[in-house]
């Protein structure tokens, strides 16, 4: 299996000590932020994507994709953030059922919220449950089109699953976002070369 959703690993806060049970926040500690702040976190993300988008170098292009990682993992809520913190940390550790248990809750919560169906996804993706995989990367996707995390996680699906050409879509999608991501860039060459040949 090749990379698990490129933005699992941008911006995901580990805790280190996870309790029993998530249900032990309240609701009524999920703040929204402010229709202000929500703006200004809108337009410090279309800046990072539009530099992400000019960037040819590989390093600065990483460098941005990480900031956009960190920008996607902050939910305006302290309590949300420790939560996809303790999903993070099962999901680690193979505790895939916990995992899920923890975004649920999330998503319950801040239902609006891309990243916690984009690291949903990923705990459906490691467990090989596509179908719920796809379902979770097409509400990402819905709320932030320019996931390119999400993306990714499409193209490796279709790409799992023998629907080549789709994946070779998917994975020239995630390069409009992010036209440096090596990995794309290899798996679009491997692929166009691969859907060439069988056409021969």
């Amino acid at each position: 299996m090749r990379n698990v959703f490129v933005c699992l690993a941008l911006g995901a806060s580990v805790f280190s000590i996870v309790p029993a049970s998530a249900q032990t926040v309240s609701a009524r500690l999920v703040l929204e932020p402010s229709a202000r702040e929500a703006e200004r976190q809108k337009k410090a993300l279309d800046e990072l994507f539009d530099s992400l988008k000019r960037q040819r170098n590989q390093v600065e292009a990483e460098r941005t994709a990480a900031h956009i990682g960190a920008a996607f993992g902050q939910s305006g809520s302290a309590s949300i953030d420790l939560m996809m913190g303790w999903a993070s940390k099962a999901l680690t550790d193979k505790k895939f059922d916990l995992a899920l248990d923890y975004l649920d809750q999330v998503i319950a919560l801040k239902p609006g919220y891309a990243e916690a169906y984009n690291r949903r996804a990923t705990v459906h993706f490691a467990m090989q449950n596509y179908s719920k995989s796809m379902a979770d990367i097409e509400r990402t996707i819905t709320l932030e089109p320019r996931h390119f995390g999400a993306l990714s996680g499409l193209a490796q699906i279709m790409d799992n699953t023998g629907r080549e050409e789709l994946a070779l879509r998917a994975y020239e999608r995630v390069l409009d976002v992010y036209p440096a991501l090596r990995s794309a860039q290899d798996e679009v060459g491997r692929l166009a070369d691969k859907l060439a040949g069988d056409g021969a």
